[in-house]
């Protein structure tokens, strides 16, 4: 590995630690993402707390995130395997924040931005997915699982050499979305206009 990549993985995960949900709330006077809604510092939550245009602006940063490293280490000639990394390095930064006590979000839309370099055709295949289970079940939380199951083939569909490093990114998801899968069988996950107190894990991407 050589050091301009090590340090575009380094540069990803700590500009996938800058919160747009904490900056944005804070910007807005909403209340802290991580002690009030869901507890989860995502769009999903600001969407709760502050409205759309809120949400809006989360959401935008947190591609923007996973885009930007990605992009620019695409055209420093980097191969399928070293995007992979940064795009994972991105998402644990948004998940694991070191300038927010290591407290951070799912890392759904972050991980779009960081696929979004491989071809719009395959991020707004992922978004409509995620925009078909919204509209049917109305949960955030499924819609991000089905359209992070989906990642992975629609990507050897379109490009197949960045399938690994997709999938990689995929398992990481799945893996921060334990507590919605869990209370997805219970029955007991919020729909995505639910309002609810905090909880103890997160719910939200």
């Amino acid at each position: 590995m050589t050091l301009i990549a090590l340090f575009m993985i380094i540069a990803a995960y700590l500009m996938g630690s800058i919160s747009s949900a904490i900056l944005v709330c804070r910007a807005l006077n909403l209340p802290d993402p991580r002690t009030e809604g869901s507890g989860n510092p995502g769009a999903t939550n600001v969407l709760r707390l502050g409205g759309r245009l809120a949400a809006l602006l989360v959401l935008v940063c947190d591609m923007l995130k996973g885009t930007i490293p990605v992009w620019l280490s695409y055209y420093l000639g980097a191969n399928p395997f070293l995007l992979g990394l940064i795009a994972v390095a991105a998402c644990l930064g948004h998940m694991f924040p070191i300038f927010f006590q290591f407290k951070g979000g799912k890392g759904v839309a972050t991980a779009l931005g960081a696929i979004a370099p491989i071809g719009l055709d395959l991020a707004g295949g992922l978004i409509a997915c995620w925009l078909l289970v919204v509209a049917v079940t109305q949960y955030s939380s499924l819609a991000a699982i089905s359209a992070v199951l989906a990642a992975p083939l629609f990507t050897w569909l379109i490009k197949p050499q960045f399938t690994m490093p997709v999938a990689m990114l995929c398992c990481l998801i799945l893996w921060r979305h334990q507590a919605n899968i869990r209370r997805l069988i219970a029955g007991e996950e919020p729909k995505i206009w639910n309002k609810r107190k905090p909880l103890p894990e997160n719910e939200d991407k």
